[in-house]
């Protein structure tokens, strides 16, 4: 198993040291799940909520969200973000809606934490737009799903 890099050999947190390492293409792919009542849902995908266009802001709120990672993250390195995907995906059986997120950089470190970060603040504005009608949505299986590039080279999680 490979030791946690945010600390050093003295168990101090630092920001790790990525001025040595290439600059590469680097993916990230991550999502997550909001539940709602199927009134909610409904009032989303109508699309008349009395606040706006729900998913349209959620996807505002998750690029923004991912430029800001570093902000939020103390560890996280400031990236330059060369593209942000952010994708919906309403299932009416289950009053969900998907958040997908691809977040993509050229530069020495990942952008896992921006993916996830977008995901998760895309979620947390259905939230806030919604929450007047439901207070009882379910924000659940937030997770990366894929990365590329980089040192240690591509991953996916397991199905």
């Amino acid at each position: 198993m490979n030791k946690l890099t945010h600390f050093d050999d003295s168990g101090q947190a630092h920001m790790v040291n990525v001025g040595d390492k290439a600059n590469t293409h680097r993916i990230a792919l991550a999502s997550g799940l909001i539940t709602m009542l199927p009134q909610t849902f409904d009032m989303v995908m109508a699309g008349n909520h009395k606040k706006g266009d729900v998913l349209g802001i959620a996807r505002i709120a998750a690029i923004q969200a991912s430029k800001k990672t570093s902000e939020l993250i103390p560890l996280c390195h400031p990236l330059v973000l060369t593209h942000v995907r952010v994708e919906f995906q309403p299932n009416q059986e289950t009053s969900s809606i998907s958040c997908h997120v691809r977040a993509e950089t050229t530069g020495p470190t990942g952008v896992e934490m921006e993916a996830l970060t977008a995901v998760q603040v895309a979620l947390l504005t259905i939230y806030d737009m919604c929450k007047a009608v439901d207070r009882g949505m379910v924000m659940d299986d937030i997770r990366l799903l894929e990365k590329s590039g980089g040192k240690s080279g591509d991953w996916k999680a397991p199905k």
